[in-house]
């Protein structure tokens, strides 16, 4: 199983700047961010401390149920 981090480079290259494109740009920009994490806590806990958006969080939920789905 790959890391959340690198499940969500995928959305880097949307055209349209949704939450998911934000969240990964994000991600992609934050040295600090767990990039090698599967753990849905580690990353929670970082993005309620560091989130860069308000919608963020909702959409960290959203899409670690895709990654459990698809990468479980």
């Amino acid at each position: 199983m790959r890391s959340f981090y690198h499940y969500m480079m995928r959305f880097r290259g949307n055209k349209e700047m949704d939450d998911e494109k934000q969240l990964a740009e994000w991600m992609f920009k934050d040295h600090s961010f767990p990039k090698q994490s599967k753990s849905y806590d580690e990353i929670s806990r970082y993005l309620e401390w560091n989130a860069p958006f308000p919608s963020a969080l909702s959409a960290f939920d959203r899409l670690y149920e895709s990654y459990q789905v698809e990468e479980g």
